[in-house]
């Protein structure tokens, strides 16, 4: 689901790799969460022919933050 250079930055603002964020996520589900994530007022804006920007807010552990993600789509043949 992710490309191979993949990379993100948390909200401390340090960058992870594809390979530490697939980890984390591994590891995060191998129990059900002790916290509660709540998700809400999702928008997705087209930037380009497959490329676009997602927003959301977040809200964790009592902590309300916005985020913003891109995605591009892998071309179609």
């Amino acid at each position: 689901m992710t490309a191979p250079d993949f990379w993100e930055t948390g909200a401390s603002g340090r960058r992870y790799s594809r390979a530490y964020v697939l980890a984390a996520l591994d590891e995060r589900y191998k129990a059900p969460p002790a916290e509660e994530w709540e998700t809400s007022d999702f928008r997705c804006q087209e930037l380009a022919a497959v490329v676009y920007l997602l927003t959301y807010t977040l809200v964790l552990n009592g902590e309300r933050t916005r985020r913003a993600t891109n995605w591009q789509s892998p071309a179609v043949s």
